[in-house]
């Protein structure tokens, strides 16, 4: 009965497509009566449309609007493309010929675009041209549009490509590129649409809103509309990795150059450890003693997984079953655990491939330091603090040295520890031409989604130093984070998001409870031609990519083209190695070049071609076939291991069949492989060998085991997901305090005159130090905040002044609000406006930035020491988020202290003919937070004490020690604003 209702009403990605039909037929019948219209009359359709939307100010209004116009304003741009075909242009430097025209299904994904939704199409299928329809539609909003592209390559030529029809229909056309200076770039913003990459767009926001000082030094316009091209490489696979600004740490703390030697004997040491272990384990097996030699292989896994020793005895059903057995038998309960840390101390450490983490053990420390086993410890604070308190022979300030020093040795250790972690996580978990290579004396990341270079990346947290340290490179400074932003946080800024991508349904859930985006499945054009064969699973890698050499030798012998996808640089050099030892001619894909990139992948269609590249690499460039090939079977895909992601399978897999050509595609997988050690439910894996009794050299190859496979996939992806998940969680934390500091900054940076947010910011913080020392007047410390007055503003004020006991709590506070604020209105009068405005701004901005980097920087501390806390029963992200915000309220309070301190000492000690300050001067003054007490290093009277000078921007304006002071107190000048900046314990508190 469901079965037949769900054949009736079809699925719900049915229902909406049969929803959108009628407008697909409104479409073509608008566009065939524009055909009789001139060129300008199309054109002219643009600026009636934009003169209407300019005058809407509802978002609502807006859109009902826009939707309103869609089957017209698609006609038009399907009417251009038309208009467009047999046209020539260059785009990236190569001639180009228009002979695109919108198919009604390309019509179907604009909509679906337009709607804010995820239009997920078979590659080949036109993503490029489909985008033209929503894009148009929303850039006659007049509030700016941004395609964003996986590269810079693709957006400089899709903007060049597509900005031929948009420039036909009068839109302009930006793009944005790495290297493009600030003017250009505003100049790109400005423009109806705008391509770049999401990286750009998003440091662009973190410059914008965290680092300029004013709004002529900011790009971007607004946040209005956003297309994601490949929308699941970038909300997906980039989201585990935040967009960051760092800059070079104040304080350079790491011991990489002096540890690297000790660590790398270390790791030496261990692999002699491994080695002779493997040994005494094939012993045991010859005498059959199974059970020893199990729990010494588990051993091997713990110290190094990746022995190659460890994975030869591996192939061996009999033996995985052993080494599964002795590993349960560890974990099932409490007392094998206890023998786990028993086992894991026989090893120097222990690393866990999975969690990609590396743990020193006791052994390990000995190791290090003979002499001193506890020196990569960290001490028990608690204990010693304890012990320090306890101390009655100490005074108060003894006792608060003694903790300091501890405190500096717990640091130092700690450091220590954290630098001797990274380094062995560089030297176990990181391989050279897999997770990086080395170019020029610098480690360059390489993407493992895409296999491309990532010049100007770095690791964090030390990691990358280590690596350095590692490659016995240059190692660079270490860095401190001045903005940030995961990539989740920045696209849900757009007001409307939508993407395109060949494969998104896998991830349709992510995508929901992330972004509120639905995935809607476009049918293609034309029927999907590609055969996909079975997986062939072999013991060894070396089995497999000797089986994936007979492939090719046997496609390239009937001239079928192949294209070999890798999931790593080491990889594609390996099967090239072997290639070129059996003289078969091919071409390994250099992804340093996007150009060259896009040149290698359009070429690998032709008869007898053999390329190798990344599992990515070239995405977004169509493998057109050569003549004759099409008989041949088409483009044969062959890949050489499986991706954690089942999306880049499929991904690599839709590399050949594109538009109804034919192709097919096979992946080759190992159990020696990554994904099938690390996820592959070894059990089901000895019993996939038992069971078919594999032997050297043998191959299994079944439906049942590409699901197994995918079940691999599966955990991988569902820890990815977690860990993205966890990142937004923390990163939803920071965003909120980013949303107030930006716009904090925003409005200093807008406001005409900066006196009343300075005013209200002095009688706010008067009024709380106020409570503080004076909450009644029977107990107050009077001395004590007349101190603080000096000490912040340099105000002396007399307890007789102050006359606090003739006065309420609220009128007292009031008043010395009034003192501060009169009194910088008197040192500032005599300043030019609109130099002491700007100046206001520098050292409020200025302020503001260091605070909330140093702020970042905590954040970053805070973050790691919350997971310790998971030990004592308590949830860390609930941990974080109430010390976050502890923090958090006090740097702001923080802030408006030091804004102020800033400004006072600026008022009185900068001559106003001398230039303004600049930015790195005044970060610099911002960065001495409650600094000693503060003297006027200027005369403020003279020594005959008859007038005092006032510097004013046409030289000095004298006022009289008994004149009227200028700041309209009513007192005399000697007895306001001009008495002398002296401070005097003896006798009275403020003379």
């Amino acid at each position: 009965m469901i079965s037949r209702l769900l054949k009736i009403l079809g699925s719900r990605n049915q229902r909406e497509l049969r929803r959108m039909q009628p407008l697909i037929l409104q479409c073509n019948e608008a566009e065939r009566k524009l055909q009789l219209c001139s060129d300008e009359a199309l054109r002219e359709k643009t600026t009636t449309w934009k003169a209407h939307f300019s005058a809407i100010q509802s978002p609502r209004h807006l859109a009902a609007d826009l939707e309103s116009i869609l089957p017209e304003a698609f006609a038009v741009v399907k009417n251009a493309a038309h208009r467009l075909c047999g046209h020539s242009f260059t785009v990236c430097d190569q001639p180009v010929t228009w002979n695109m025209v919108h198919f009604d299904v390309q019509l179907l994904g604009g909509i679906v675009l337009h709607r804010g939704r995820i239009a997920e199409m078979s590659t080949g299928e036109g993503k490029t041209l489909v985008a033209t329809l929503p894009v148009f539609l929303n850039a006659l909003a007049g509030r700016g549009v941004h395609v964003v592209t996986v590269n810079d390559y693709l957006a400089r030529r899709d903007a060049e490509w597509m900005g031929q029809l948009y420039q036909f229909l009068g839109l302009t056309v930006g793009c944005i590129q790495h290297d493009q200076s600030l003017e250009l770039r505003r100049q790109q913003y400005i423009r109806d649409i705008t391509y770049g990459t999401n990286s750009e767009f998003g440091f662009d926001y973190l410059r914008d809103n965290g680092m300029a000082t004013s709004r002529a030094e900011q790009v971007q316009r607004g946040h209005y509309y956003a297309i994601i091209d490949e929308v699941d490489s970038i909300l997906i696979d980039e989201a585990r990795t935040p967009l960051i600004i760092s800059g070079p740490a104040t304080i350079s703390t790491h011991q990489y150059d002096h540890l690297n030697p000790l660590v790398e004997q270390l790791v030496r040491k261990q692999t002699m450890l491994c080695n002779h272990l493997v040994s005494e384990a094939k012993a045991a097996v010859e005498i059959k003693h199974f059970e020893e030699a199990g729990r010494i292989l588990f051993k091997v896994k713990l110290g190094q997984p990746r022995n190659k020793g460890l994975l030869r005895m591996m192939e061996s059903p009999e033996l995985r079953r052993v080494v599964e057995k002795a590993e349960l038998s560890f974990y099932q309960d409490t007392d094998g655990k206890k023998r786990l840390i028993e086992l894991k101390e026989e090893l120097l450490f222990t690393i866990d491939e999975q969690q990609h983490d590396a743990d020193l053990t006791e052994k390990g420390r000995n190791f290090l330091d003979p002499n001193d086993g506890d020196a990569f410890m960290l001490p028990d604070l608690l204990t010693e603090f304890a012990d320090i308190d306890g101390n009655h022979q100490l005074d108060e300030s003894e006792k608060a040295n003694k903790k300091a020093q501890c405190q500096l040795y717990c640091n130092v250790q700690a450091e220590r520890i954290h630098n001797i972690s990274q380094l062995l996580k560089a030297y176990c978990l990181y391989e050279k031409d897999v997770e990086y290579v080395v170019e020029e004396n610098k480690i360059v990341i390489v993407d493992t989604f895409t296999g491309r270079k990532m010049p100007g990346r770095r690791w964090s947290d030390g990691l990358h130093q280590a690596v350095e340290a590692k490659e016995g490179v240059q190692i660079d400074r270490e860095t401190q984070t001045l903005a940030a932003i995961t990539i989740q946080n920045y696209f849900r800024l757009y007001e409307k998001l939508s993407g395109m991508t060949g494969t998104g349904e896998t991830e349709a859930n992510e995508f929901h409870d992330i972004y509120q985006l639905d995935v809607i499945v476009i049918p293609p054009n034309c029927p999907v031609q590609r055969r996909d064969l079975n997986d062939r699973i072999y013991k060894t890698r070396r089995e497999k990519y000797s089986a994936v050499v007979e492939e090719i030798r046997s496609a390239h012998k009937r001239k079928q083209p192949v294209l070999v996808g890798t999931a790593s640089v080491e990889a594609s050099e390996l099967v090239s190695r072997m290639l070129k030892r059996e003289g078969i001619p091919h071409t390994v894909l250099n992804a340093k070049y996007h150009r060259q990139e896009a040149e290698i992948i359009g070429h690998a269609g032709t008869a007898g071609a053999v390329t190798i590249s990344t599992n990515m690499a070239g995405r977004g460039t169509d493998i057109k076939l050569g003549r004759g090939v099409g008989s041949l079977g088409g483009l044969y895909v062959i890949g050489t291991e499986r991706h954690e992601s089942r999306r880049i399978d499929r991904q690599l897999r839709g590399r050949c069949a594109r538009q109804g050509d034919p192709g097919m595609s096979r992946f080759y997988v190992s159990f020696e492989d990554d994904l099938m050690r690390n996820f592959g439910a070894s059990e089901r894996m000895t019993k996939m060998m038992e069971t078919f009794g594999m032997r050297e050299g043998e191959e299994l190859e079944h439906p049942l085991l590409n699901k197994s496979v995918e079940t691999a996939q599966k955990r991988v992806e569902q820890r990815n997901y977690l860990i993205r998940r966890r990142t937004l969680e923390f990163d939803d934390v920071m965003n909120q305090q980013r949303e107030i500091v930006y716009s904090r900054r925003n409005e200093i940076m807008d406001a005409e005159d900066l006196r009343a947010m300075i005013f209200e910011m002095m009688s706010e913080v008067v009024s709380k130090k106020a409570g503080e020392f004076a909450a009644t007047t029977e107990d107050a410390d009077i001395c004590g905040l007349l101190n603080w007055i000096h000490t912040t503003f340099s105000l002396g004020l007399s307890v007789e002044e102050a006359n606090f006991s003739s006065r309420s709590f609220e009128e007292n506070s009031v008043c010395l609000a009034k003192r501060v604020c009169d009194a910088y209105e008197c040192q500032t009068m005599t300043e030019d406006p609109l130099e002491m405005r700007e100046l206001e701004r520098r050292i409020m901005l200025s302020t503001v930035d260091h605070l909330w980097q140093e702020h970042l920087y905590a954040l970053d501390g805070l973050r790691e020491a919350v997971y310790l806390r998971a030990f004592g029963q308590k949830d860390p992200l609930v941990e974080y988020k109430n010390d976050a915000y502890t923090m958090f309220v006090e740097m702001m309070d923080a802030a408006k202290v030091e804004i102020l301190v800033n400004l006072f000492r600026n008022c009185f000690v900068r001559p106003s003919t001398g230039p303004l300050l600049s930015r790195r001067d005044l970060i610099e003054r911002a960065a001495f937070v409650s600094s000693p007490v503060f003297s006027l290093s200027t005369s403020s009277v003279s020594q005959d004490g008859e007038q005092f000078p006032f510097y004013g921007e046409g030289g000095t304006h004298k006022v009289g020690r008994n004149h009227p002071c200028p700041c309209g107190s009513g007192k005399k000048f000697k007895n306001c604003c001009g008495r002398q900046s002296s401070f005097s314990n003896e006798g009275q508190n403020c003379v």
